[in-house]
Order: C-alpha cells, then sequence, then structure tokens
C-alpha cells in the first residue's frame, strides 16, 4: 500500500470512528500539518479551552501536549478525554510544582497568583486565575491587583509588567525552551536578510528578542493579524506548526520562520496514527482527583469570565 493511500486510509478510519464515539477532535497550531487537518478545531490554548468547556460531544480528543488535555478535562469532566500521546509533555509546565508555588504564596501572600496555562492541575489549584498568552493581559488588567505572583513563564510575565507597570510582577524562574533559546543576534540577523517583511513574535519569547517586533501576540493573534495585513512578507517568531495555517490561507503571502531552532519536538509526537490509535482503544485518558480540579476549575473559570 503506497503512503497516499494508507493516509488516506487512516483519515477514513478517524472520520468514521470520531462519529461512532462521538468525539471531537482538537488541535493546537503547533500541531504537525496533517493532524492539524483533521481536527474539528485547531487553535491556541485560550480558544481551545472555550471550545472544550462548552463542548456537547461526549468525547474530546485533544491533540497537543497533557497540560491542555488536563484542562479540557478539568473544564468537561463529564466528558472522555483523549491523549494520543501519553509522552507529549510541555517542558515549561514541569518547571513548577505546587509545593514550591505554596512556600512563594507564603512569602507574598498580599500577591494574587496568576498562573499561565501551560502548568499542571496541581499548580492551578494554587492559583486565583489561569491566562494565556492571548488573554494575559486583559486579565491581569481586570484584576486590578497590585501585585502577583506570575508563574511559570518569566518571559510572558515580563511582557505583562511592562503593559501594566502599575501592578508590581514577581515572577517565576520558568520558561519555553523553545522560544527562550532564540538570540537577539539571530532575529537582527533575519531581520537584515529579508528587511522588507514584518516580524510577529510570541511573548514567549525573551524581552530582548520583543524589542525587534512589529507586532506581538499569541499563536491566534500572529495568525489574525498576518491574514488581515495588507503586507505580503512576514517573519513568524513562534513555533514552525503555525505556518501550515498561514501558508494554507494566504497564498498570496511569504512567510519566513525567525528562527531555525522554532521547533516543540513534543507538539510533534501525535501523528496520524496515534489519533487513530486512542480512538481505537481509549488510551491515553485523562482523569484528575476532584478535589484539586474543583479548586483549578475555579481558577479557569476565572479567566473565561474576566477574558469575556
Amino acid at each position: 500500500m503506497n503512503a497516499d493511500l494508507n493516509k488516506q486510509t487512516m483519515i477514513d478510519e478517524i472520520n468514521r470512528m470520531r462519529i461512532e464515539k462521538d468525539a471531537v477532535i482538537v488541535a493546537h497550531t503547533y500541531q504537525i500539518g496533517e493532524v492539524q487537518d483533521i481536527a474539528d478545531l485547531v487553535g491556541d490554548s485560550f480558544a481551545l479551552a472555550k471550545f472544550c468547556a462548552a463542548q456537547e460531544k461526549s468525547m474530546i480528543v485533544f491533540c497537543g501536549v497533557d497540560f491542555m488535555a488536563e484542562s479540557a478535562k478539568i473544564l468537561a469532566p463529564d466528558k472522555t478525554v483523549l491523549l494520543p500521546e501519553r509522552q507529549a509533555g510541555c517542558p515549561m509546565a514541569q518547571m513548577v510544582n505546587a509545593e514550591g508555588l505554596r512556600k512563594l504564596k507564603a512569602k507574598h501572600p498580599d500577591a494574587m497568583v496568576v498562573t499561565y496555562i501551560n502548568s499542571s492541575a496541581e499548580v492551578k489549584a494554587e492559583s486565583d486565575v489561569i491566562v494565556t498568552s492571548s488573554n494575559a493581559v486583559k486579565v491581569v488588567r481586570a484584576l486590578n491587583a497590585k501585585k502577583i505572583i506570575f508563574a511559570p513563564d518569566k518571559n510572558l510575565g515580563a511582557y505583562v509588567a511592562k503593559q501594566i507597570p502599575e501592578v508590581e510582577v514577581i515572577l517565576w524562574d520558568g520558561f519555553c525552551p523553545t522560544h527562550h533559546r532564540i538570540k537577539p543576534d539571530e532575529v537582527a540577523k533575519v531581520k537584515e536578510v529579508h528587511p522588507d517583511a514584518l516580524l510577529l513574535i510570541h511573548p514567549e519569547c525573551t524581552p530582548e528578542v520583543l524589542q525587534y517586533a512589529d507586532f506581538v501576540g499569541s499563536t491566534k493573534e500572529i495568525i489574525e493579524y498576518a491574514t488581515k495585513s495588507d503586507h505580503k512578507k512576514f517573519i513568524i517568531g513562534t513555533e514552525m506548526g503555525v505556518l501550515h495555517p498561514l501558508m494554507r490561507d494566504n497564498p498570496d503571502k511569504t512567510f519566513y520562520l525567525m528562527a531555525p531552532g522554532l521547533v516543540c519536538p513534543n507538539m510533534k509526537k501525535t501523528t496520524l496514527e496515534s489519533v487513530l490509535r486512542c480512538l481505537q482503544t481509549g488510551y491515553y485518558e485523562m482523569n484528575v482527583p476532584e478535589d484539586v480540579a474543583a479548586k483549578a476549575r475555579k481558577a479557569l473559570d476565572r479567566m473565561l469570565e474576566l477574558s469575556k
């Protein structure tokens, strides 16, 4: 059987089984192109969280990393939530734990805890509110807090602090290895090579890199900006998976990746084979202890409320 036929056979079986299992398939924009193409919704963490919270299907297949599927289970506790690749984790999420966050809270009892969605359920349960890269500034502004602890991404936290200077921000020392490794000299070099291109960067990059940006935003915001813009050339400063919808939906525009290192290996683990396997076997099903889920859900619900 040739590769194209085998691929189509898998897609046909996925489509058959999603009906049989009453399943919806969601995918983050960092997933490989063929996984994005079979999803019912492709989006950033905020869009997927809202979608899962309102989902009517009985099963959610979450093509992403573990904290995303875990958040979907917290927001839709009556649904079966499957993660196709059990080993698809998030290094940033692993940089913070509940015990460490409790200790930091004890040092700053007057601070509200704002936690990036890239975190475990246990960490979310220790938080006052959850944020994503697309709503962090809006949510923190809506809190009207004088002092916050921002975990775990110090780069996104620094970006929020710059936008809202009246708030004291205590940064957890975490980061996304994919975005954080990009150096300012790499960015300066690519801008020299493509001087007529606009540079669109994700706020998980360092402040030193963000200073070169023509636009800073989440994956969804970057896609929307490039799509709506009259400009024809763009340098994309986030994980390379974003290039798939950008190139597909904007054939008249040219896109360059800001640096060759913008690849998340964990996001690339999910394949058509693993999506099909999880529909066939029910592996891997996400479950969160209810005492943890209840506290985490409160912080996630607050995010959804403040983001309206």
